[in-house]
């Protein structure tokens, strides 16, 4: 996926904080939860600290100076305060849980949303350079990561930073002349973390990459099932993605024996803080055998069970960079997906579907796919509003691209493709594409009923309209036949109907949203002279006074059209009605000939 410079100069928490934008309230009350339970926990320690110095200091104790002589009362007091501190945490911990999970579903939910909302707004071209496994892998896994991280590394990274604050100030309060020791080791645990961050942030990017790589190879086999078993293939196949899987594999390797060196580095350099406050300390707390001692019993105990406080969480840093870093890697991917911009803009004029009259005109248009050979060269070609007008000619002249360029697919190089004397380019994609019916030679139906499919685009159709339409498309018969009707669930892309069932269901759906224009591409190329002659009769009553664009293969299709465009190599060579040019004897005679059998017998002749 291309990464643009505006979105590779901004680091990814930086893109994901300004994406989340408007969650700041719940990410700051998320984050002083965190905060607070830390505080809270860490309170245990200075308790027993405070119950050793009540017990060997007695009414000079530090209880004491707060105004309870009596140890026991000290004790009591201490021991409300625990209950009181536990509580707290409790509360602050199940606050920050609640608040960072909703949060990270919350985000999920609308990262998810938002990229597939994008992507669909794409132009057609960019999704015919891409895998849809890879897009799904964007779309689940890479969105899954960053929920991950923000269930539980969020809270850890937060956790981590008021410890060390805390702690810190502590030590500098209590002890200063032991503090240092205790804190020697943090410079090297951050640089450390920061080291093996940036180490693994490349590893991290190219395992988010090849897992796209395998989601897609999975999703292409599975969607060619029939083609691998046809060429028994299966043997080919799975060592193909054994090889996707064994790199992934790999790749996913090289980031572990990285991250995974992380704790026990890091926990030898913890040990030596923790020694240094454990034997320096105690050095302290013995003083010089008379009695006096620089450092009480209970100050001593404090430091000592602060310092493991302190320093052994950061053994778990690892493990949250590692989530860190899994997350920024899927959250640039996300969002550069987010952020790929669509090279169809929505125009700014409104269409009124009642008020189209369906007039469709190309002027001198130009265009060619990615740059390569030119598909239509100069075109100019007018479709009247109303009438049938069908456009044929031999494989690659160009005819289903008239389409693509009239449906805003793509945007031609240059000329202008019009509706009713307005650029297209100037509409509305959603109302312009309100306006036409298409059909395709390729028909996609989606996993449902029978009657969902015909529905789809006009979701709030009764069952009688439903009914209408598929009668008018000559698939009420076959549907009733089928063993719950209209209820009957089609399977994926339609796979328990035939070719011709399909393509009846589709111009059923067509119909049923009653466009002003209405469009068929190689809609009778794959099926049977039954269905054929069905949809011809179809079409007979939907065209009537509406117009209707038709590319055709078959020209029986299209031989009472009232008018007939003929396409050769991009380019328009021949206009007319069927018996013209028959009786030109171009490019359309010739078709027409083969077709029909009569070149076989001229040359037989």
């Amino acid at each position: 996926m291309t990464t643009h410079p505006a979105q590779s100069a901004a680091s990814p928490l930086g893109r994901l904080l300004a994406y989340s934008r408007s969650h700041r309230p719940r990410i700051l009350a998320a984050s002083l939860c965190s905060i607070f339970n830390k505080i809270f926990d860490l309170a245990p320690p200075l308790l027993i600290g405070a119950a050793v110095d009540v017990v060997v200091e007695r009414e000079n104790s530090f209880v004491a100076g707060l105004g309870f002589p009596d140890p026991t009362d000290q004790l009591w007091l201490l021991g409300w305060l625990t209950l009181a501190i536990w509580g707290l945490e409790s509360v602050f911990q199940y606050a920050f849980s609640v608040l960072w999970r909703n949060l990270a579903q919350t985000l999920e939910h609308e990262l998810r949303l938002d990229a597939y909302s994008h992507v669909q707004g794409l132009e057609l071209s960019w999704f015919e350079e891409r895998q849809s496994g890879g897009l799904l892998a964007i779309l689940n896994d890479d969105i899954n990561q960053l929920e991950r991280f923000l269930d539980e590394g969020a809270n850890e990274l937060l956790q981590v930073l008021t410890t060390a604050i805390v702690i810190s100030g502590l030590f500098f309060y209590m002890a200063p002349n032991v503090a240092w020791m205790a804190m020697g080791p943090i410079p090297l645990i951050l640089w450390g973390s920061f080291y093996f961050q940036k180490r693994l942030a490349p590893r991290y990017t190219d395992v988010r990459e090849r897992v796209g790589l395998l989601s897609e190879g999975l999703a292409g086999n599975l969607g060619g099932i029939a083609t691998i078993k046809s060429f028994t293939a299966e043997a080919h196949e799975v060592q193909r993605v054994g090889q996707v899987s064994r790199e992934y594999r790999e790749s996913n390797r090289r980031a572990i024996r990285l991250s995974a060196a992380f704790v026990p580095l890091i926990r030898m350099v913890i040990v030596m803080g923790f020694l240094a406050t454990l034997v320096y300390g105690g050095i302290l707390a013995l003083g010089d055998g008379s009695g006096n001692a620089p450092l009480s019993a209970g100050v001593y105990s404090v430091l000592v069970f602060l310092t493991q406080r302190l320093l052994w969480p950061m053994t778990r840093l690892g493990n949250t960079f590692d989530l860190y870093q899994r997350a920024m890697a899927s959250t640039t991917r996300v969002l550069d997906l987010i952020d790929t911009p669509a090279k169809i803009v929505d125009g700014e004029r409104h269409l009124d579907p009642a008020k189209v009259r369906g007039e469709v005109s190309f002027d001198s248009v130009n265009f060619a796919y990615s740059e390569g050979t030119p598909t239509l060269v100069n075109l100019s070609l007018h479709a009247p509003a109303g009438e049938t007008t069908a456009i044929v000619g031999p494989t690659g002249s160009g005819k289903s691209t008239l389409l693509k360029l009239l449906l805003r697919f793509y945007d031609p190089n240059s000329g202008q493709v019009k509706l009713d004397g307005i650029s297209v380019d100037e509409l509305k994609l959603n109302e312009l594409r309100q306006c036409i019916g298409f059909v395709s030679q390729d028909v996609f139906l989606f996993h449902g009923s029978v009657r969902d499919n015909i529905a789809y685009g006009s979701f709030g159709a009764s069952f009688e309209e439903v009914q209408a339409a598929a009668c008018t498309a000559e698939a009420d018969a076959f549907v009733n036949e089928l063993p719950q009707g209209y209820d009957t669930i089609v399977g994926e892309r339609g796979q328990l109907l035939s070719g011709g069932q399909r393509q009846r269901l589709s111009l059923a759906r067509a119909i049923l949203k009653d466009p002003p224009i209405l469009v068929l591409d190689e809609a009778t190329s794959a099926v049977d002279n039954e269905t054929e002659a069905a949809i011809q009769r179809s079409l007979a009553l939907v065209s009537k006074n509406r117009t209707t664009l038709i590319v055709a293969h078959r020209l029986s299709t299209v031989r009472h059209a009232h008018r007939i465009h003929v396409l050769d190599r991009g380019q328009l060579v021949e206009s007319g009605r069927h018996d013209q040019l028959v009786e030109a004897d171009g490019i359309y005679a010739g078709l027409w000939r083969v077709q029909t059998g009569s070149a076989l017998m001229h040359s037989g002749a």
